[in-house]
């Protein structure tokens, strides 16, 4: 088995978007109704124009 590395090696530098911070805490789902019709997260279909569109 091979021994995991526990530093980084010394030419590493930490990208400037890196953080300490904790993660921010999630926002709770709002359960908006969908001006348009059914909800594409729910069906997995977007309709436009008439025609159902899966990603």
């Amino acid at each position: 088995m091979t021994k995991r590395a526990t530093q980084r090696p010394a030419a590493f530098t930490k990208p400037a978007h890196w953080t300490n911070d904790p993660a921010p805490t999630p926002v709770k789902a709002s359960d908006e109704k969908d001006p348009e019709g059914l909800s594409p997260t729910r069906y997995g279909d977007w309709v436009q124009k008439g025609v159902a569109i899966d990603f």
